[in-house]
């Protein structure tokens, strides 16, 4: 398993959260490990990508990524995992960004 995965439990636990008790006060963006990118596009039979919303068990907001095909399927098997390290800003912010300021 990668440094940059959770497990599919782990995935629908927090999409449902998220789905069912959204935050009040969401997440402005989030910082994505660029080599959870690159390992999530250089895997075999992935042309796209798709983010889940999720809240974890701490609170914390996050995104989900999965692989997608050529077809617009999610790719969740053994071979295609569900990738997540992001980080929420706040706290993961840069307080120069044109994107953060109000």
């Amino acid at each position: 398993m990668s440094d940059f995965t959770i497990t599919l439990d782990e995935a629908k636990e927090w999409a449902t959260s998220w789905r069912t008790n959204p935050p009040k006060d969401l997440a402005k963006g989030h910082l994505v490990p660029g080599g959870a990118l690159r390992e999530l596009l250089a895997i075999d039979g992935v042309v796209d990508v798709r983010a889940y919303m999720g809240v974890d068990t701490k609170g914390t907001q996050k995104l989900m990524f999965v692989g997608v095909d050529a077809d617009g399927k999610d790719l969740i098997d053994d071979n295609h995992l569900i990738y997540d390290t992001t980080q929420p800003c706040p706290p993961s912010c840069d307080p120069s960004s044109p994107l953060n300021t109000p």
